[in-house]
């Protein structure tokens, strides 16, 4: 036997002491069954924004795992985030991606359905179930927690998840990176253009990998680089970093070893990193991102502050900080297939005109028609299906690069940061997918203090 077919340890999946991971992680049906239930039905997972419902009646289509549901803001007010499945036979009681409605109707027998998710409308309630149909057992599916933060909203199906912030973290300062204003005030984000979706035949958790800091991959948007595609033109960064603008603080990659997410950013430190794109061909969008600039530097001078940069929230929940600013949730459909959503986000408070560049700017950069997704795809796609056949699956993916390093980070439990290039992230990531798909409870992630 040769070094290169290091076998996994016995019975193992996850040979996290030496970064070894078996490839059917990425291509076996059944330990793909057996993520919708250990993890999609038990974690915290992105549903939309809240920009996306904002009057009673809205309602945004989303996804948790491979079910569809209905983000939606009843008459009151209040946010719910229904299984998008009528309660008689299971059809879908909503069909369209957003819009607004005063009820949600199913239209194979006509169930219907309040905002609030009661049943409200039964056909025949007389005459067919002489009235003894107990309407308030068999409304819509909610799910067990919800929380809105800072306008992104967040559900789990599953009661006794731990709360969001322990379920999040330290992590959570790297998330204000993305949703927080360009000034450096709290929230104030939306979503602009609507959601980017797309299709394509690879894993779900090789986009997750990707923006855990896979700094690697380079030379993957070389001809991005060539030709242009950021705000600055040919020869300039693809992420729109300006002219003489220097990035400042460590980079490298932060884990947080006992949740599994990470980021491809430094530690924290005072007023975050953060540059701003020269516009050259629109000095007034230039002009507007000078004065957010300032006032960024202003505000958060004396703050520490996580610095803009790419990073996933495990399992599938993926953020570019900086340009183009937005998330990405990588859900799963199949083995080997998975859907792309991108949420582009913008201060609230921009000029039409800024939003309007960065709208077009986002276009050519992420999603099936932007340069760097392309690439990306490419990637993944052949990556997966090269990792199907007998013979491939024998030999596991090398994970090994800068294995034992790292060291924690001051005022962030359990967090860990490399720095430079390494495979430290997905590492800590594929270890957290182990013990989920191992964990017959939260109990057993999260053992209660004893008194």
């Amino acid at each position: 036997m040769t070094t290169l077919e290091k076998p996994l340890s016995q019975g193992k999946l996850v040979d996290w002491d030496r970064g070894l991971i078996s490839r059917d992680v990425f291509v076996n049906r059944d330990l793909y069954e057996q993520e919708l239930e250990q993890i999609f039905a038990r974690v915290w997972l992105l549903i939309g924004h809240e920009s996306q419902v904002q009057k009673p009646g809205d309602y945004f289509l989303s996804r948790m795992g491979e079910e569809s549901v209905i983000l939606t803001r009843d008459r009151a007010g209040k946010l719910h985030v229904f299984l998008n499945s009528c309660a008689h036979r299971g059809m879908k009681v909503c069909r369209y991606d957003e819009g607004n409605t005063a009820i949600f109707t199913c239209p194979y027998h006509g169930w219907g359905y309040g905002l609030d998710g009661s049943l409200v409308g039964v056909p025949g309630f007389k005459q067919f179930y002489h009235e003894r149909l107990d309407k308030a057992e068999w409304g819509l599916t909610e799910v067990a927690q919800l929380t809105n933060y800072k306008g992104l909203i967040w559900a789990t199906w599953d009661k006794d998840a731990p709360s969001f912030d322990e379920y999040m973290g330290g992590m959570l300062m790297y998330l204000d990176a993305v949703v927080d204003a360009r000034d450096g005030s709290e929230g104030g984000s939306e979503v602009i253009g609507g959601t980017f979706k797309w299709r394509f035949p690879s894993n779900w958790k090789f986009g997750a990998e990707n923006f855990l800091g896979d700094h690697y991959h380079g030379i993957s948007h070389r001809s991005e680089v060539l030709v242009g595609t950021g705000p600055g033109g040919p020869g300039t960064e693809r992420h729109g970093i300006g002219q003489g603008q220097v990035r400042t603080g460590l980079r490298g990659n932060v884990s947080f070893t006992r949740l599994g997410h990470g980021s491809g950013g430094g530690p924290p430190l005072l007023g975050g990193t953060h540059y701003f794109p020269d516009f050259p061909n629109n000095p007034d969008v230039a002009d507007y991102f000078r004065q957010v600039s300032e006032k960024r530097q202003e505000r958060l001078a004396n703050k520490l502050y996580a610095p803009a940069a790419t990073g996933n929230i495990f399992p599938n929940v993926s953020f570019h900080g900086w340009f183009p600013r937005g998330l990405a949730v990588w859900h799963p459909n199949g083995p080997m297939g998975t859907e792309a959503w991108r949420f582009p986000l913008v201060d609230k408070s921009a000029p039409d005109e800024v939003k309007e560049v960065l709208r077009h700017y986002y276009q050519q950069y992420g999603g099936p028609t932007g340069m760097t997704e392309q690439d990306d795809m490419e990637n993944w796609n052949y990556a997966t299906a090269a990792s199907a056949g007998t013979m491939a699956r024998r030999r596991p993916y090398n994970y090994e690069m800068g294995l034992g390093d790292g060291d924690p980070v001051v005022g962030l439990p359990d967090a860990v940061f490399t720095e430079g290039t390494s495979e430290q992230n997905p590492r800590w990531y594929y270890r957290r997918w182990a013990e989920l798909m191992e964990a017959e409870s939260w109990n057993d992630l999260y053992p209660k203090k004893r008194d």
